[in-house]
């Protein structure tokens, strides 16, 4: 009995061992060319301009069975100030999940040709709302969060963020982050 249980230990050594050896695969990473993680938005991308465009976003270290994506954009200092639920700036399900990136200037107001579907914003407008915070205060910071999926959602545009938040549960192989800054 106890060479039974020191081959099983041994065994067990030598699999966490070769486990040990496996490189670690890298996160999901989001990026734009638009502004460093952490930095300041510019202003076209933003409600300082009269008709702000989407960032271009790209990401990399896509997990295995990716099948959808769903992007998610919001102020979560909005909160702090009101007391209320963060600002939702962008919703955005059922990206392909074969794409790696969202082109500049995704339109407003109707969904993509891919079968994406953008929601609408706190705004009430179907797609992307520029960062709005006011010129008196501090910086605002503008999270863009990536799930990568095992699933397509079964929600259309008229989906609220709870019920994505709730669909996405249990099907989240990966997420990437991206901040940005702004302030009028």
């Amino acid at each position: 009995m106890r060479f039974l249980t020191f081959l099983l230990l041994v065994a067990g050594i030598a699999a966490s061992q070769d486990k040990a050896k496996a490189p670690a695969r890298p996160g999901l990473t989001l990026t734009t060319a638009a502004f460093e993680d952490g930095g300041v938005i510019p202003a076209k991308y933003t409600q300082a301009d009269a008709s702000p465009v989407s960032p271009k976003l790209e990401w990399t270290n896509v997990p295995p069975n990716t099948v959808s994506f769903v992007l998610y954009m919001h102020d979560p200092d909005v909160a702090l100030q009101r007391k209320t639920d963060d600002m939702l700036h962008w919703l955005m399900l059922n990206i392909p999940g074969d794409a790696r990136s969202l082109a500049e200037g995704v339109p407003v107001g109707t969904q993509p040709s891919d079968g994406a579907v953008q929601l609408k914003n706190g705004g009430g407008v179907i797609g992307y709302r520029g960062p709005g915070a006011p010129a008196a205060g501090p910086y605002h910071h503008y999270t863009f969060e990536l799930f990568a999926l095992d699933t397509k959602l079964d929600l259309g545009p008229d989906a609220t963020r709870a019920e994505v938040m709730k669909a996405i549960d249990g099907h989240i192989l990966g997420k990437g982050v991206l901040v940005g800054r702004f302030h009028r």
